[in-house]
């Protein structure tokens, strides 16, 4: 069913690394046809790889799952041309370039309108398409910067830097629910839109509770200040992660570890300095197994905090059959069950001459 929510939908994938295609990968998983276009020898996404490994990265592959892919020089007449009869026949396209660099390939708004006016095209970039800072470089933790998240993650000394990269997803999934929402107003109007997208902005969207309570680095109720909302080690060296912030579920805690001399002490001002190191010392006394077998039965919002290799095998992971170990590499799917059904794999992203993607859409 899931396959079916964009069934016909056609989508010009223009952006590179994560942000667009993780995006794009989305519309994918709804049934939508992808056809990324990349420049001749492959986006830079390709080879992105924190080891250095040559080859194509999983990275890449994951990424661009369920997608179709040509190769297409939109700086030649050919490639202009080639590009000119997919968005025409498009409803989407996304595309992660600087502001300015679509108009200088020949492919402005006033062009797109004039190949398609039905066409829906989504600019998502860092800063968005105006403002100072429109033409700047910049990456996931210089987002998060500037929205005033960044400096409420992390401990007193210093902030940490956030995983996964939230600017990334934020602006990925803005784009996308954006998109959705031009698809039902094109039925009505029969008109496309343009819509700009900055991935700081949509982080910073996010950040909307932090200006009516703003929390200092690592002391506030959300990030590090309240033993009810805390990160503890274990004696294995492991960690745990407990969260009873309404007062029924800190009470459940204080019962299940013997200490109902805690229940009140949750009313503490914040930073909770001397309750956080108490409830430290507990939980550094036993190891991880301990905690597993005592607190979740005690219904006191507890999890212990999971290695990647022990998460598709965590029983309610498994029982949501999200995890997809059929390929090379592990797949995370979409998040959706629909009617009682789960989602279903995603097919490997395929490369093909432009030629046949023409045909296909009776451009040729």
């Amino acid at each position: 069913m899931l396959e079916a929510f964009l069934q016909d939908i056609r989508v010009i994938d223009l952006s590179q690394y994560l942000p667009g295609p993780f995006g794009t990968r989305m519309l994918a998983d709804m049934g939508a046809d992808v056809v990324k276009v990349e420049p001749p020898g492959g986006e830079p996404g390709r080879h992105f790889d924190a080891e250095g490994r040559p080859g194509v990265s999983p990275f890449w592959r994951l990424n661009n799952a369920g997608k179709t892919v040509v190769a297409l020089d939109l700086k030649t007449e050919a490639g202009h041309s080639q590009m000119t009869a997919l968005l025409e026949r498009a409803d989407i396209l996304l595309e992660s370039y600087r502001p300015g660099v679509l108009v200088r390939l020949g492919f402005g708004p006033e062009v797109l309108e004039k190949i398609n006016p039905r066409l829906i095209h989504c600019a998502l970039s860092g800063y968005g398409q105006s403002g100072p800072l429109r033409h700047a470089s910049g990456h996931d933790i210089n987002y998060e910067a500037i929205t005033g998240g960044l400096n409420q993650c992390g401990t007193v000394e210093r902030p940490v830097i956030p995983f996964p990269p939230m600017a990334d997803y934020a602006g990925s999934l803005q784009a996308v629910l954006t998109i959705l929402g031009a698809l039902h107003a094109r039925t009505r109007t029969g008109r496309g839109c343009t819509i700009d997208i900055g991935m700081a902005e949509a982080l910073l969207f996010w950040n909307t509770l932090s200006f009516s309570a703003p929390m200092a680095r690592g002391e506030g109720l959300l990030n590090g200040g309240a033993a009810f909302y805390q990160i503890y080690p274990t004696a294995d060296r492991r960690f745990v992660t407990l969260s009873p912030l309404e007062p029924k579920f800190w009470d459940n805690f204080c019962m299940a570890v013997g200490r109902p001399d805690w229940k009140q002490r949750r009313y503490e001002p914040l930073p909770q300095t001397a309750l956080i190191a108490e409830v430290a010392a507990l939980f550094s006394a036993r190891p991880l197994a301990h905690w597993d077998t005592l607190l979740p039965a005690a219904d006191c919002c507890y999890h212990a905090v999971l290695t990647l290799d022990e998460v598709p095998d965590d029983p309610q992971v498994a029982a949501r059959g999200l995890i997809d170990r059929s390929g090379p590499w592990t797949d995370v799917l979409f998040p959706a069950h629909i009617d009682g059904a789960p989602p279903p794999t995603r097919r490997p992203v395929v490369e093909v001459p432009v030629e046949e993607v023409l045909a296909q859409w009776g451009a040729i």
